[in-house]
């Protein structure tokens, strides 16, 4: 974040004065509110602020920054005095998959192989404990290693998580708090075993968290002593209004969670912006104590080290999504954690009747107060966030605490200017142990005894894109982490020694089965670079450990959850030879570019992939030779990625991405439909033009086709044309019929395919076209003078006003039934349907029905009206010779109507049903 240079005098009193009106005296016109701080009474203990590094790879990036960024954001984030000063940090235990933003490594991804290295969790506790020595750590798994038999809650985990504290102990870190599986509840029995294999093997001092989901824990304890001694904290996640992302304004927790007589905490809450999520954080912490009596808060995430084009990359204390510049902001939600983190410390006691809702309302904002052990200081953090006009609030100072001078900051927590957060407004000096404070809404502000406050003065460098060429042969990285600006989405992906006969050192995928998962699987995959690149080539070596197909990623841009909806472009190769191009978008949805096949790439053999970006133009090659270009302009810029399809321990080494300049097209294709709305049923022409520029070369065997949802009737064999010359087109006709179903929007896409300069080419176009409903009739109509929007019959056409005849239109006889010559009407023979469109026009059918007097005595059938697909009205079997019948049906707010003539079930020889006078009462 860049930070305001330094203030005049001047300015530094105009900026006190307009943002903090803070006094000795009561202001008017605001509801006081009288605090009276007892030393003598106490409340719940305080168990300290902290927040989540996980759930997942929400740290990645931040261990790639310069040292000296690096630095300062830990700084702000764990060291005292100067920024959120946080009092515990949750660590997610990896487990290969992914957990929100990314995928955290196990330390075992193979049954007994431990890498106490792996990841980033341990390093960022170490440097948080480097920091803070007090911090408090806890250990928390979102996912697990699909070796683990029995599932999550089963013995193999338990023996995992002691493995993995194993490795904290290696690191010289104290793990004080551990829970089960993050969100998805708890196995009571599962809690009793853990605890007692806890404190078999050394770690009787680590308390368990249950269960990280919500308050129903607290019944079941009730109900299990067992489960009850074996959990020391009952451990919530979003308790407060609006839950994930919510406004906290209000808190609750349960009757059995309180009455339990165990620390009660908001495990995890937060899942907001930076800057804008600030007030509802204040709001989580103290009224999270007032409402609910939780005594600790998680803020979810840390901070977001996380590339710019993933879901939550504004999401928590700070962002550092460009390691390459060092660029990183520091939130405001920072500022709002410094109120209550560097005036207080775990141990401390609420005060309870000192906290409470300022002016007797919640709305008006909340307070809390805390004292230390030693008796005589203390705090009161007081926040205005839902206020609308400032107030008062009157202190009495008793019970044997500090009555001298009391120290005020304040943060405007609506607003991200650093020189508004945390600010020492003055001091105040107590009268008889009494003094006032008076409250502008839309900030946090802390009265203490205590001292040692600050504020950090670092600042970041503006922001730049990596630069290209760039590349990474993986040789600066130590055996057993993950490579640089690499950030795993699915799977595990570590610097290991190279196979396959080559030296040096390569990246493998590590995770050899499918893990325990906590959202939806996808292709083991990981990003890397700058979403911002638009053209260039990427490459990289690769060996397939055993058959499967691995991946190249282009133009990733937009990722939306679960991490298989990532936006960009695909080459997948099997070893095989068998190869795609696809796109997929941020839904999830994939398209299908081209596929063909080239030489197989087999097992345990290195080679070369490539996908390059040039406008339009994406071609992907192997070992040297291009294999397909196609052409496709959906996404214009995004970062490289690697993958493969299943849980394959295959190698990459040797990637690189160089700039590939914008080159003008070898070749183009334009879709045009000869209408641009075409009604139901009716005939429309498209074509699809294929041109070669005059610079380009020849394209050699060319295909085109096209492709239309479903109702469309064409020939959908492909047009071939042999050959087009530099400077030339061809041009492919169909002839189409719109669907009669339904009004739509329809996509018409055109693919021509062809080799251009030896290398294979599909080229894919959009065009469309709006099938339209037909005018609905108006008033009274004769159904024989409206469009079909289909008809079918058992022989020959349907007839207007004559009886069917042979199998050519016009070739019947007058509709004759028992005698009668009818003008007007519809002849047809079963089974048949005419459809036509009423759009809820329409009020009343009628017509006379019967056997046209050409079938003599002979045929059997029946008549039926339906009106969007349900019977409105209908016959019983007519035969041939039967007087004429009258039908009449109720076709209000019918949009499609359907005239039937059934063959009674004996087939439909002689059939001969005459709709005469078929007539519509319709509005207009």
């Amino acid at each position: 974040m860049h930070r305001a240079g330094r203030l005049t005098p001047i300015w530094v009193l105009a900026l006190l004065a307009a943002l903090l009106a803070v006094s000795s005296h009561p202001a008017q016109a605001a509801p006081a509110t009288s605090i009276g701080v007892d030393g003598s009474r106490s409340g719940r203990t305080f168990d300290g602020i902290g927040a989540i590094s996980g759930g997942g790879g929400n740290s990645r990036l931040l261990t790639d920054y310069p040292a000296a960024q690096q630095s300062q954001i830990l700084d702000y984030m764990f060291k005292p005095g100067y920024g959120a000063n946080l009092q515990l940090l949750k660590l997610e235990i990896g487990g290969d998959a992914n957990s929100t933003d990314g995928s955290e490594p196990s330390i075992e991804h193979t049954e007994g192989k431990i890498n106490c290295d792996a990841g980033y969790e341990f390093w960022l506790a170490e440097q948080a404990k480097k920091r803070n020595p007090d911090i408090g750590l806890y250990g928390l798994a979102w996912a697990a290693p699909g070796w683990i038999k029995g599932g999550f809650w089963s013995t193999d985990t338990i023996n995992y998580l002691i493995s993995w504290l194993g490795c904290a102990k290696q690191h010289d870190l104290n793990i004080k708090y551990l829970g089960g599986w993050n969100e998805r509840g708890h196995d009571a029995h599962w809690y009793v075993q853990l605890r007692a294999a806890l404190d078999a093997h050394g770690y009787s001092g680590v308390q368990l968290v249950a269960d990280d989901s919500g308050w129903s824990t607290a019944d079941d304890m009730a109900k299990d002593p067992a489960f009850d001694k074996a959990v020391s904290i009952l451990g919530a996640h979003y308790s407060c209004e609006g839950g994930d992302g919510g406004s906290a304004d209000t808190c609750s927790t349960t009757e059995a969670a309180k009455a339990n007589g165990k620390p009660l905490w908001d495990s995890e809450s937060g899942s907001q912006d930076m800057n804008t999520g600030a007030p509802a954080l204040i709001r989580a912490i103290t009224r999270g104590y007032i409402d609910a009596k939780m005594t600790s808060y998680f803020n979810w995430p840390l901070l977001a080290a996380v590339y710019p084009n993933l879901p939550y990359h504004t999401v928590g204390l700070a962002t550092a999504g460009s390691p390459w510049s060092g660029n990183y902001s520091i939130g405001a939600s920072t500022w709002a954690t410094a109120q209550v983190t560097q005036f207080t410390r775990p141990g401390w006691k609420f005060i309870d009747n000192a906290s409470g809702y300022l002016g007797g309302k919640e709305s008006n904002g909340t307070y809390v107060t805390m004292k230390s052990p030693n008796g005589s200081d203390y705090s009161t953090v007081l926040e205005t966030t839902t206020a609308t006009a400032s107030q008062t609030a009157d202190f009495t100072v008793g019970g044997g605490l500090s009555t001298g001078p009391v120290h005020v900051w304040a943060t405007n927590v609506n607003s991200p200017d650093p020189s508004a957060s945390l600010v020492h407004t003055q001091d105040l000096k107590p009268s008889d142990g009494s003094y006032s404070l008076t409250m502008k809404p839309g900030y946090v502000y802390t009265v203490t005894t205590t001292t040692g406050q600050g504020k950090g003065t670092a600042t970041a460098p503006r922001p730049h894109a990596l630069a290209l060429p760039y590349s990474d042969s993986f040789e600066q990285d130590g055996a057993g982490t993950e490579a640089k600006y690499l950030s795993d989405m699915q799977g595990s992906f570590e610097v290991q020694k190279c196979s396959a006969g080559r030296k040096g050192k390569c990246v493998q995928q590590m995770a050899p089965t499918k893990p325990i998962e906590w959202q939806d699987d996808s292709d083991a995959f990981t990003l890397v670079g700058d979403p911002a690149w638009k053209n260039y080539s990427m490459q990289s070596d690769v060996e397939l450990a055993k058959p499967g197909t691995v991946e190249l990623i282009g133009r990733a841009g937009t990722q939306n959850r679960p991490q298989s909806h990532q936006q960009g472009y695909c080459f997948q190769i099997s070893d095989t030879g068998a190869w795609t191009v696809f796109k997929s978008d941020a839904d999830g949805k994939h398209t299908v570019l081209a596929k063909s096949s080239t030489t197989a790439l087999g097992t345990g053999k290195w080679h070369r992939l490539g996908l390059s970006f040039s406008g339009s133009a994406i071609t992907a090659s192997v070992d040297g030779t291009d294999v397909g270009v196609v052409h496709d302009s959906s996404y214009s810029e995004g970062q490289g990625g690697l993958g493969l399809t299943s849980y394959d321990t295959d190698q990459f080494d040797n990637l690189s991405f160089k700039p590939v300049p914008a080159a003008a097209p070898s070749a183009s294709l334009a879709v045009t439909p000869s209408v641009k709305s075409v009604r139901r049923g009716k005939s429309l022409s498209v074509t699809a033009k294929v041109s070669v520029p005059a610079h380009a070369k020849a394209a050699q065997g060319v295909n085109v086709t096209l492709a239309t949802p479903d109702g469309f009737v064409y020939d959908t064999q492909a047009q071939v044309f042999g050959a087009i010359k530099p400077g030339h087109s061809a041009v492919a006709t169909w002839q189409l019929t719109a669907p009669a179903t339904k009004a739509q929007t329809a996509k018409l896409t055109a693919t021509a395919t062809f080799a251009q300069g030896g290398a294979a080419q599909w080229l894919r176009q959009d065009g469309e076209v709006k099938v339209v409903d037909p005018p609905p009739p108006t008033g009274v109509t004769d159904v024989g003078d409206i469009d079909f929007l289909t008809s079918t019959n058992g022989w020959g056409p349907v007839e207007r006003n004559e009886a069917v005849g042979g199998v050519n239109a016009g070739d019947g006889t007058p509709l004759t039934i028992d005698g009668t010559v009818y003008p007007k009407g519809l002849g047809t023979n079963s089974v048949s349907d005419i459809s036509v469109y009423l759009g809820g026009n329409c009020s009343k059918f009628t017509s006379k029905v019967g056997n046209d007097d050409d079938a003599g005595a002979s045929g059997t059938m029946t008549f039926s009206v339906l009106g969007d697909g349900k019977t409105l009205a209908s016959t019983e079997t007519v035969e041939g010779g039967d007087p004429v019948r009258q039908i009449t049906a109720d076709v209000s707010g019918v949009q499609t109507l359907d005239l039937v003539v059934g063959d009674a079930g004996d087939g439909n020889a002689n059939d001969h049903g005459d709709w005469a006078m078929p007539s519509l009462t319709c509005s207009g």
